[in-house]
């Protein structure tokens, strides 16, 4: 009995503490971090909308979509695709472009010509490669100081990954083997293919106007065939090759500005050359001549113009009274009298007894006042020289140098002696060069034993 009131006490305590515990607080979860967002990645674009991105292949992109090549440049692939440069396909001729644009299918075999099938990187690149391309010609790659080419073209930018292929940028269109062959080159370019005017092409380049008549253009070239040019006499050939300015002056002389085809030439038409002076166009029984030369084949296209074939180097006025029919230069003497305006100057020289001295080896640098400078002395001082053969000849030789001095070795300032003694004096007033107070109005006319300059003055010796 007494264990029962003691279990029932313990019970009681118990009990007694449980009602008076606070209650526990039911379990909360951790706190958690809000998630972190996941970086979406941009899907790498197809080769034509990577093409659209870069913003340098606007005209690509436009020749892609005239050809209808847009479908198929957005397929699996994967592809590689040499890409020429807004600027690559603005160094063609607008004509060559533009007539592209207008026919899909030859804009496709030319576009295709730059794909090939597969992914292949620059470093698959080697020397001496060769790949075929979806049109199926291959092309050819080689590495040049170092740096990677694909037929003519440089490769400018490598590796651009697309989701469909790689893109390699290039700086020149490249062309399929059979359209190249078919597409107009330059004037040069055409020269040079023809194979009959190498003397022509040297002279070009010895000239310097290579890059003037690459030129955007239109040109009209007259062009001397080799064997016009071996018509020449070699020394004089030689002196010209030697001479770019000379030879320039020459060269220009047989390109007119703008387009000439052989229907636009009439009897007695003349027109204006690069060089200047004027050439002049006849119809001898049937066939045209330039100058005194024959016009044997025309309308020669090229990318920049047009070329017409001659059977002879036709001369500017100036050279031409230099040349007699042989083609030898004349001598001093002989330059002036084919020129017709020195009738003064010629009887002065005779008078004074110097002509077998000016028809001499020299060279010389004759200072050449006109008939019309001589008839600006009184008359009663010109009759006293032409009568006085010691005064006439000192007069006559302070107009001449030792030597062959060109007007490019005229400089202001430049004082010369001259066969009489005495030294004349060179100064360029408003970028027209003088000497003394004459006016030099025409240079460089090149003689076999020196050259004439014209000029509008009788020069007199100081004190004379």
């Amino acid at each position: 009995m007494k264990r029962w009131s003691i279990f029932s006490l313990l019970l009681i305590v118990a009990l007694a503490v449980t009602a008076c515990a606070t209650p526990a607080a039911p379990a909360q979860p951790a706190p958690t971090e809000p998630p972190t967002a996941v970086p979406t990645v941009a899907a790498p674009k197809d080769i034509v909308d990577t093409a659209v991105a870069a913003g340098s292949f606007t005209t690509l992109v436009a020749a892609v979509q005239a050809a209808g090549l847009v479908d198929a440049l957005k397929g699996e692939g994967p592809f590689t695709v040499f890409a020429p440069t807004d600027e690559a396909f603005a160094a063609l001729p607008k004509e060559t472009l533009d007539a592209l644009l207008a026919d899909p299918e030859a804009l496709a075999k030319i576009l295709t010509y730059h794909v090939l099938a597969g992914k292949v990187m620059a470093a698959d690149v080697t020397d001496g490669l060769s790949a075929p391309t979806l049109a199926g010609p291959a092309v050819a790659f080689t590495i040049v100081d170092g740096k990677p080419m694909i037929n003519d073209a440089n490769i400018i930018a490598t590796d651009v990954e697309a989701s469909n292929g790689v893109i390699h940028v290039i700086d020149k269109v490249i062309l399929p083997p059979a359209e190249e062959a078919a597409m107009p080159k330059d004037i040069v370019d055409t020269a040079v293919a023809a194979g009959s005017f190498n003397t022509l092409v040297a002279a070009v380049q010895a000239a310097g106007l290579v890059d003037a008549l690459k030129g955007e253009g239109p040109f009209t070239v007259f062009a001397p065939t080799d064997e016009a040019f071996a018509a020449l006499p070699k020394e004089t050939l030689d002196a010209l090759l030697a001479d770019p300015k000379a030879l320039a002056e020459i060269l220009t002389y047989h390109v007119l500005a703008g387009k000439v085809m052989a229907a636009d030439v009439t009897d007695g038409l003349s027109a204006p050359t690069l060089a200047g002076p004027a050439v002049a166009f006849t119809i001898v029984d049937g066939k045209p001549m330039i100058n005194d030369a024959n016009i044997i084949a025309t309308d020669v296209a090229a990318s920049n113009g047009v070329i017409h074939v001659i059977d002879k180097v036709i001369l500017p006025p100036a050279a031409g009274a230099a040349m007699p029919d042989d083609g030898m230069a004349k001598d001093i003497l002989g330059t002036a009298e084919a020129a017709g305006s020195f009738t003064t100057l010629l009887a002065a020289v005779k008078a004074a007894g110097l002509e077998e001295a000016l028809m001499g080896k020299g060279p010389f640098t004759v200072f050449a006042p006109t008939d019309e400078a001589f008839a600006a002395l009184p008359k009663k001082t010109l009759d006293s020289l032409l009568a006085d053969p010691k005064a006439l000849a000192e007069i006559l030789t302070y107009h001449v140098l030792a030597g062959k001095v060109m007007a490019a070795d005229v400089k202001d300032g430049l004082s010369a002696p001259t066969l009489a003694g005495p030294a004349v004096a060179f100064k360029i007033v408003n970028g027209k060069p003088m000497i003394n107070d004459a006016n030099i109005t025409a240079t460089d006319i090149v003689a076999s034993n020196g050259v004439i300059h014209v000029i509008d003055k009788v020069l007199v010796p100081s004190g004379k």
